[in-house]
This record gives C-alpha cells, structure tokens and sequence, in this order.
C-alpha cells in the first residue's frame, strides 16, 4: 500500500459518500468509474450511472466526473487502472467485469 494510506479503511466515510451520491444522483443504485472515458483518446476519469432496472440513467457531466473522482479517493486501495462499480445500497465496491478497451494514439 502506498504511504499514507490506512491499513484498514474508513468503512464510515465510504458509507457516508455512498449516501450523499444516492443523494445527489436520483434513481442511481450503482456507479461504475474508471480511467477510460470511451470519449477520450488519453486515460480520462469516466463514470457510468445505473438505477435498479439496470437502465443508465443521464447525469451530468460534473457530477459524473465528481462521482468518480471521490469514489476512487475514498477506496484508496482500488486499482485505478481497472473499472469498479459502487453498490450505492451497501457502500461495497467491487470490480467490474468488463475489460478496458485498449486505446492507439
């Protein structure tokens, strides 16, 4: 683990964050971020918005780029490279199956 980060993690601050999202993100019950914005040549943090159907629900650009950027500051041990999805209802984190898309310049 990299300097400064806890070797057990805030489970109360992830909780708290899984809230204010499910707060702020109507509808939403999963979140999925990673660095591959399929917008984007060059790794770009990217967040996808599900709701209970598994239907993807339109959020705005700001909140899905803050989405994820505090999804991965608050799960310091999540490899960053590959996607991971938020559970919003129980604040668990898991990777996520589907494989980064590989990008040429």
């Amino acid at each position: 683990m990299p300097i400064g980060t806890p070797a057990c993690p805030d489970a109360g601050r992830q909780r708290r964050l899984a809230a204010r999202l499910a707060n702020v993100i109507a509808g939403a019950a999963t979140i999925r971020v990673s660095l591959n914005d399929p917008k984007q040549t060059w790794p770009h943090r990217h967040a996808v918005v599900n709701g209970e159907t598994r239907k993807t629900t339109e959020v705005g650009r700001a909140t899905v780029r803050g989405a994820g950027h505090w999804i991965l500051r608050v799960w310091p041990g999540a490899d960053s490279t590959r996607p991971h999805t938020l559970h919003l209802a129980d604040a668990t984190l898991t990777r996520s199956g589907l494989t980064a898309a590989v990008r040429g310049r």
